[in-house]
């Protein structure tokens, strides 16, 4: 409690927990799977006029899931990925960045599952915040690779 009575509002990263787990459930046998956390990024995101044209603190975590028998992914490649999208600003949404991420990682038909979670440090809030995130998560259907 603060001083007057109301709840402490505090920044999870204080607390030790910045950042969530990467994937909800646990692979499977035979599956492998890559996460690039805390990838950092200035881009042009958001829908207020400073922020179509002034550079903002963007972070992004990618986990992919891929069958152990379909080889290695190039982590370079998957950077690069998530570098195109974060750069082709101005972009409106997180969201519309976590989307394109995770359609540009299922393009590799060796991926079967994609999650993306897109941080914004600076957000235009009336009170204290650590972050606002977006989490996408897509999964192939069985079969169709």
């Amino acid at each position: 409690m603060s001083s007057d009575g109301s709840p402490r509002r505090t920044d999870p990263a204080r607390r030790g927990r910045a950042h969530p787990p990467a994937a909800q459930s646990t692979p499977v046998a035979g599956e492998r799977e890559i996460t690039l956390r805390g990838m950092r990024f200035h881009a042009l995101v958001g829908i207020l006029e400073h922020e179509r044209t002034v550079p903002q603190p963007l972070e992004v975590d990618l986990t992919v899931r891929s069958a152990a028998e379909d080889g290695i992914l190039d982590y370079r490649r998957l950077y690069e990925q998530v570098e195109r999208v974060v750069s082709a600003g101005p972009i409106d949404y997180l969201e519309n960045i976590a989307e394109r991420i995770t359609r540009a990682a299922m393009e590799d038909s060796r991926i079967r599952l994609a999650r993306v979670a897109v941080r914004k440090p600076h957000v235009a809030l009336p009170g204290p915040l650590a972050y606002a995130e977006v989490v996408v998560r897509r999964e192939r259907e069985e079969g169709s690779r």
